[in-house]
């Protein structure tokens, strides 16, 4: 299965994605490590994207596609993969779209960890107080704006999915055993339709 994972900052996501990724073995594909493993590799696009990240820049959608593109060519992906923070715009969304038609696939599925706004800020600031060394963007005053970010890039992405018959809302509140059981219903659901 081809799944996209989205969810804002405090919601869980990258737990539960990796989660979900060992139940399907399938493999999890974070962006920001597959950026920082073809900066490693000193490959031509690795070169490209760390001359973007020393800059504090984000890499353009056309480097990230090409990067996401050459991963998913793989073998480990031939089964599928987790898509974690990528897509983040309609771009990326239309691009990877275009990636995968070439290669006589599409995505099945995209989950949307959903929690509410005051959760996440609580979830946020319990992190940033127990990590050794806190993110600079886990204070009180960064997280709304951070929140923000993500709902203005995030919303028409979750709208052109759910306009595809794809997007799946998860409640992402409970314990993590309880999300896992919704996030895992949902592909059960998809798998068999």
């Amino acid at each position: 299965m081809l799944i996209v994972f989205i969810g804002p900052p405090g919601a869980g996501k990258g737990t539960q994605a990796q989660r979900l990724a060992s139940h399907l073995n399938v493999p999890h594909l974070s962006t920001g490590e597959m950026l920082r493993d073809a900066e490693e590799s000193g490959t031509e696009l690795g070169r490209k994207a760390a001359a973007f990240m020393k800059n504090g820049q984000l890499a353009p959608d056309e480097l990230v596609v090409k990067i996401i593109g050459q991963r998913i060519e793989q073998p480990d992906c031939a089964r599928g993969c987790l898509f974690d923070g990528f897509p983040r715009t309609i771009n990326q969304a239309e691009e990877l779209d275009r990636q995968l038609s070439l290669d006589q696939r599409a995505l099945d599925l995209v989950l949307e960890l959903h929690v509410e706004e005051d959760e996440l800020v609580r979830r946020l600031l319990r992190r940033a107080k127990h990590a050794d060394k806190p993110r600079a963007d886990d204070t009180p005053e960064a997280i709304p704006k951070r929140l923000e970010v993500y709902r203005s890039l995030t919303q028409p992405v979750l709208e052109y999915y759910r306009a595809r018959g794809l997007l799946r809302e998860i409640n992402g509140q409970g314990t993590p055993e309880q999300v896992f059981a919704r996030i895992r219903d949902a592909v059960e659901t998809r798998q068999s339709s």
